[in-house]
């Protein structure tokens, strides 16, 4: 990037002296990144080159934007903001650049200006259903990224947020206890996720027959949906994971164990890994001490029910629960 940053101060340089018939130092054109919102991948800040010019910033940065694009080969077009001349890489030099780095010899770094110390985030699945397809995308940017920033010399860590509890998990137990049988990944022939997910499902379908079931007896929909005897199940099921509960402990990690290992296959069959795993278990009595310090500061509110909500509809939002009126999160 730096060589390519150099080509393009090089351009503008021979821009300024046909144009304007100025000579401009490199060191006076401040390139920067384009911002997301406009199209280009540099982008020339013209504002400290009116003086020298003679001339208003938007129109410096039209004349130099012509210029380059009927001059310069690493320029395909340009766009201009006010001040702002956003400059468009051909493709021909981006693959040179790519060319270029696939040449060196693997590990090689590569020299970059960023952050040297990086954490990557990515997978950071729930433990109650196979990964999917957008799960996988997360992966290959994911790991991607962290191999590339690796190559310019960074430390990076790889981290995983599981969500590994909570309402969704105790769906998925729930459906096992009740229609499980016992069964194991070997004798249903499933990668443990895909059996976790399986009862995930099978929980959902169920529910939906209570609810009609409810709604047939003459009960209201939203009512039906809190009172259908599975969800009262599950939720009954997490507030005995918080209490430590031992037997739906150990469901729970049996299950998660399951998930884990399919989850493993799936890393190793895509070629990811990580540095670092995080849980939700790990974490979420300390969110809870920190939702008491917002309700006690009057950041966050509670309901008449006793459930605790953040309102943002300040900020276009809507309110967020953040602890049931039960105590769980």
């Amino acid at each position: 990037m730096q060589q390519l940053e150099q080509t393009l101060k090089t351009a503008l340089q021979a821009a300024a002296q046909a144009v304007f018939n100025q000579e401009i130092p490199a060191a006076s054109l401040v390139l920067q990144p384009t911002r997301k919102d406009f199209a280009g991948s540099f982008t020339l800040v013209t504002f400290p080159l009116t003086k020298a010019f003679g001339k208003g910033p938007e129109q410096i940065g039209q004349a130099l934007g012509e210029w380059l694009t009927a001059n310069a080969p690493a320029v395909a077009g340009y766009n201009v903001v006010k001040g702002f001349l956003n400059l468009e890489i051909a493709d021909a030099e981006w693959l040179q650049l790519f060319t270029e780095l696939s040449q060196q010899p693997a590990g090689a770094p590569v020299p970059f200006d960023g952050p040297r110390n990086v954490v990557v985030e990515y997978s950071s699945p729930n433990t109650n259903k196979p990964l999917h397809l957008g799960h996988l995308r997360n992966n290959f940017l994911g790991y991607s990224v962290a191999e590339i920033l690796k190559a310019t010399g960074a430390t990076v860590t790889k981290a995983n947020l599981v969500n590994d509890r909570g309402i969704h998990i105790c769906k998925s137990m729930i459906a096992y206890q009740r229609f499980g049988e016992g069964a194991t990944p070997e004798s249903a022939g499933l990668k443990g996720d895909h059996l976790a997910g399986k009862y995930y499902v099978l929980f959902e379908k169920h529910y939906r027959e209570e609810i009609k079931q409810l709604e047939a007896e003459g009960v209201a929909n939203e009512i039906a949906k809190k009172q259908a005897p599975l969800m009262l199940e599950a939720q009954e099921m997490l507030q005995k994971w918080e209490a430590g509960d031992e037997e739906v402990m150990a469901l729970w990690h049996r299950m998660n164990g399951w998930v884990y290992d399919g989850f493993n296959a799936t890393y190793a069959n895509i070629g990811v890994d990580f540095d670092k795993f995080y849980y939700e278990s790990g974490t979420y009595l300390l969110g809870k001490e920190r939702v008491e310090e917002g309700l006690q500061k009057g950041v966050f509110f509670k309901k008449e029910n006793g459930s605790v909500w953040v309102d943002l509809q300040a900020e276009g939002l809507d309110e967020k629960l953040l602890l049931r009126a039960d105590g769980t999160s």
